[in-house]
């Protein structure tokens, strides 16, 4: 039962796959419905620990993000803007804390805008071949992982924050990474030469590290909220934020490493 539910869950995920290809204003929009699902997950395994995030400002601000065509400079004035007003909250309703606005605020910067650089490094040039190397170079480096920790396994890397990771594992993950993301970027070197082909293989190691950070950090917050899955929404495979945690911290790497190290 469990496999055919990984099955179901991996027939769910497919359709991601499809808005990936199809780009544009269709992969902007299916990140904002991941977004609003990975910000309404969040907000869930912060409240199993009794605390009160502000939910319908995070998915207001969310919202305007998207609305505002995920410009960055307008949204830190919008950001500064509802964290003034966000502050005043505890003080007129003392059932919120300064906590639970900060956690508000965290949210929408974590499960919400993380996931929108799927989106944007799509936007950039070339962007419909390049958006491909988030997940390459996530769930490559998560397949090669595995099965390095499984053959090779030994020395835990974080044995209270995911006690079944290994160092082992985690080099053989970024070792994948690297590999396959250089192979991915030789053959499309034939199709475009937006940058050298020496960066796909930078990106991949980028990606096997930053990616599996991601899934750490996923996997603190379940931990100190006490919880499994952050939610049932993918059979096999939990909640959104349990199978994009590297996804959305690889997006955002391959964002900034294209932005500010290629220029492009």
């Amino acid at each position: 039962m469990k496999s055919n539910n990984r099955y179901l869950g991996a027939a769910m995920i497919a359709p991601f796959i499809i808005f990936v290809f199809l780009g544009g204003v269709y992969l902007k929009a299916f990140t904002f419905v991941l977004s609003v699902a990975a910000l309404y997950e969040f907000y869930n395994a912060v409240h199993a620990k009794n605390f009160k995030p502000i939910n319908i400002a995070g998915y207001i601000l969310l919202l305007i993000y998207y609305f505002c065509n995920n410009n960055f400079e307008i949204m830190m004035y919008i950001l500064v803007l509802a964290t003034f007003i966000l502050l005043i909250i505890p003080v007129m309703n003392l059932k919120y804390t300064f906590i639970d606005v900060a956690l508000t605020i965290l949210g929408f910067l974590y499960a919400g805008v993380l996931f929108s650089f799927v989106y944007l490094v799509n936007t950039k040039p070339s962007g419909a071949f390049l958006v491909w190397l988030i997940f390459i170079g996530s769930w490559l480096c998560d397949t090669a992982a595995f099965y390095s920790g499984k053959f090779f396994g030994k020395h835990k890397l974080c044995p209270e924050v995911s006690p079944k990771k290994t160092v082992e594992g985690s080099i053989g993950g970024m070792i994948g990474a690297t590999v396959f993301s250089g192979i991915y970027g030789i053959i499309i070197s034939r199709y475009t030469n937006v940058i050298p082909t020496y960066h796909y293989f930078l990106i991949g190691a980028l990606c096997g590290i930053v990616g599996q950070l991601g899934d750490l950090v996923a996997s603190s917050i379940k931990r100190y909220a006490g919880i499994k899955d952050y939610s049932n929404l993918i059979p096999g495979h939990g909640g959104i934020l349990d199978r994009f945690d590297s996804i959305i911290f690889s997006s955002a790497a391959i964002f900034y490493y294209l932005t500010f190290i290629v220029g492009i």
